[in-house]
């Protein structure tokens, strides 16, 4: 068919192009290609160019953790400011004598030196013996529902979150002292006179000092440590010694009479943290420490640098310990305040679980009798104060079988949390501080 010059092989061969000619056709393999590459440009036109990244200037502020700012909530103080405090946030005070000046001396002299006479006066008499244990409980309520809060009985007394406070024994003045974070220390004589200036820098994080009210008031220097303190107690009546607790776990003994300024003792108790000690009431020799989870009792006769080993422990304690304190007339009871978030006693609604443990007979361990939180009222041995997160905001009182006596609330006058409490030795007078400085007198 017009190929017959070929020879055989030559038309074979054509025959083969020309059938496979025919196979791909019928493929339509050219329409295919086209539809991919139809395909391919659509997609590459959908694809958006990547934005560039903004600049950092232009980026909006992020919000800060106030946690990790270590800033506190408005009278809410939370238990993790137990920590130890940083170093260079307390300005070193001088080496000698510190002598307690007012912050404005110049406008509140006559204040000062009126509460300063005040205080050296109540000083030197001896206070009478309190009532302490009255057995009669229906008494004991009826005084503290005669207790009240007035609006001139709230003063701001220290500039920050009130750490400590006291109340002088005295049945005739009404005398409290308070600390703060920062180290200042102020005086408020609550009958007689204006709120005390707040008086001059102690920074009781890295020193220890004694103050006397003979011819003003002079801190005199104890000791001086690279650590941080984090609680103290008085072993002897005359406050010529002391047992100091240490926010890396030691605990030491100071004598103020020791010339210099070294321990008299340095114990490793085995905490890797002690947030308080308490001396016993009546056997000063025992006291009490208490840290990360671990609630001990020592006997300070037998402590040594190293290995010492705790008379009791009070078990249970999941997560931190805040403090734990003997009862105040035979130490037969412990109120230990923990984190560890077990239980919610009646109205309490504070976010640190309290244990009562009977301490009658010191052994190895210890009986966990109920679950509640307090501090103790001196004036009775099974009842203590707790401060609240309830609404509205108050300071309840209960008995160690965590019967709920009474609560202490003022809407008008008490808004926030009275975290640190103390009850006066001997007269109905309670009162309660926070996280702003201010002091609450019922």
């Amino acid at each position: 068919d017009g190929h017959s010059h070929l020879s055989a092989y030559e038309r074979k061969r054509l025959k083969n192009i020309s059938e496979n000619a025919k196979f791909f056709a019928a493929l339509k393999l050219h329409e295919v290609s086209a539809r991919l590459n139809q395909i391919a440009t659509k997609r590459r036109s959908h694809v958006a160019k990547r934005a560039k990244p903004k600049k950092v200037e232009e980026e909006p502020a992020r919000r800060r953790s106030m946690r990790l700012l270590r800033v506190e909530p408005l009278d809410i103080p939370l238990l993790e400011t137990l920590g130890p405090p940083v170093a260079e946030e307390y300005p070193q005070v001088p080496v000698g004598p510190l002598p307690m000046i007012p912050e404005d001396q110049a406008e509140n002299r006559e204040w000062t030196e009126a509460l300063l006479s005040t205080w050296m006066r109540i000083s030197e008499l001896k206070a009478e013996d309190a009532d302490k244990g009255t057995p009669d409980l229906k008494r004991y309520q009826e005084s503290l529902s005669s207790m009240v809060l007035s609006e001139e009985n709230v003063r701001k007394v220290v500039k920050a979150r009130v750490c400590s406070m006291a109340i002088h024994p005295s049945q005739s003045t009404i005398l409290v002292a308070a600390g703060d974070k920062w180290g200042h220390i102020g005086l408020w004589n609550v009958v007689s006179a204006p709120c005390a200036p707040h008086l001059n820098r102690c920074v009781l994080q890295d020193s220890c000092r004694w103050g006397t009210a003979c011819g003003g008031i002079l801190f005199r220097l104890t000791r001086v440590s690279e650590g941080n303190f984090s609680c103290f107690d008085f072993l002897e009546e005359n406050a010529s010694t002391a047992l100091v607790a240490q926010w890396d776990g030691a605990v030491a003994v100071v004598d103020r009479r020791t010339p210099g300024l070294s321990w008299e003792l340095s114990a490793d108790i085995g905490f890797s943290r002690t947030r308080t000690v308490h001396v016993h009431p009546l056997n000063k020799h025992y006291f009490l420490a208490a840290g990360s989870v671990d609630v001990c009792v020592f006997d300070v006769r037998y402590l040594k640098a190293k290995g010492n080993k705790p008379l009791s422990s009070l078990t249970g304690h999941t997560k931190s310990v805040a403090s734990a304190y003997f009862s105040p007339v035979t130490g037969s009871r412990v109120v230990t305040v923990c984190a560890d978030d077990k239980l919610r006693f009646m109205a309490f609604m504070c976010s640190s679980v309290p244990r009562v443990y009977d301490t009658t007979s010191l052994s190895p361990t210890v009986t966990l009798l109920s679950s509640i939180r307090a501090i103790w009222d001196p004036k009775q041995e099974h009842c203590f104060l707790v401060g609240s997160l309830a609404q509205p905001r108050q300071i309840q009182v209960f008995q160690d079988t965590g019967n709920l006596l009474h609560s202490f609330c003022n809407v008008d006058c008490l808004s926030s949390v009275c975290s640190i409490n103390v009850v006066h030795p001997s007269q109905n007078i309670l009162v309660g501080g926070n996280a702003s400085g201010r002091l609450h007198v019922f």
